[in-house]
């Protein structure tokens, strides 16, 4: 993956444009590449009959009409959910989709962030596991390029790393830059950190682009917590308005004038 030839800091749409509709859905996807999204992020985890689904949470009770643990569904099921009423009734026929058609929604025309939740791990490492599943999908969509997988479950990226050493891979964290992050950036030779905003200093952007490691925050939204973060340095923000993200950034480069 490449982003030094965008203009920095690139924003990358959490969960789709997830501030005008409903999240991890193709309409939320599609409005983020309307919006002129650099990168889109997702999350992806494994039904019961152990197919890729698109879905933030471990249950389907927040963003569908459904009750339930994920897991606990068949991909059918999951499918046949109301994914959008939740949000506004206007999106009453929006689906869980399947990492499949994300990528061909999105083709090609920006980079992905693909999140694998840490329910989906399993230490034994199945020939149909997440991490190949989702390797196999990169590769039919010839997407090696144009992605990104993330984690807060750092195995999962070790994984990962064994099946392809070229797919660019991303640490997520709740807590600050440490020796045990600093290690594990180097074991898998990741591309980016992805920490909570909050915990983030100039300090950790510093020491995290020595080792060659890009930073992408998350989720800053709102003009003062953006523009300190472009002022640390950062390589990316991490948001759900992609379409404010714009006015913000323009006006920090207007007060550097």
């Amino acid at each position: 993956m490449k982003i030094d030839p965008l203009k920095k800091p690139i924003y990358i749409a959490h969960r789709g444009y997830k501030n005008r509709f409903p999240e991890n859905t193709l309409a939320a996807f599609q409005g983020a590449v309307d919006a002129g999204a650099e990168m889109i992020e997702l999350d992806v985890t494994l039904s019961k009959d152990r197919r890729l689904v698109v879905i933030h949470d471990n249950t389907v009770d927040r963003t569908t009409d459904g009750s339930g643990a994920v897991k606990a569904l068949t991909l059918k099921e999951l499918t046949r959910l109301d994914a959008g009423s939740w949000f506004d009734p206007k999106f009453e026929n929006e689906r869980l989709p399947t990492l499949a058609q994300v990528l061909e929604t999105v083709q090609g025309r920006l980079m992905v962030n693909i999140e694998i939740k840490p329910e989906a791990f399993e230490p034994n490492g199945l020939p149909d596991s997440v991490e190949r599943q989702v390797m196999a999908v990169i590769l039919e969509y010839e997407m090696v390029e144009k992605v990104l997988v993330s984690s807060f479950h750092w195995p999962i990226l070790d994984n990962f790393r064994s099946l392809s050493p070229t797919v660019a891979l991303g640490l997520l964290s709740e807590s600050p830059a440490n020796e045990d992050l600093l290690a594990w950036c180097k074991r898998i030779n990741c591309f980016s950190w992805h920490p909570d905003f909050r915990i983030l200093t100039r300090r950790q952007v510093n020491t995290l682009h020595e080792l060659g490691v890009h930073v992408f925050p998350y989720t800053v939204d709102g003009k003062m917590d953006t523009r300190i973060m472009i002022d640390m340095g950062v390589d990316g923000l991490i948001v759900d308005d992609p379409g404010q993200m714009t006015v913000n950034v323009n006006d920090s480069e207007k007060g550097d004038k």
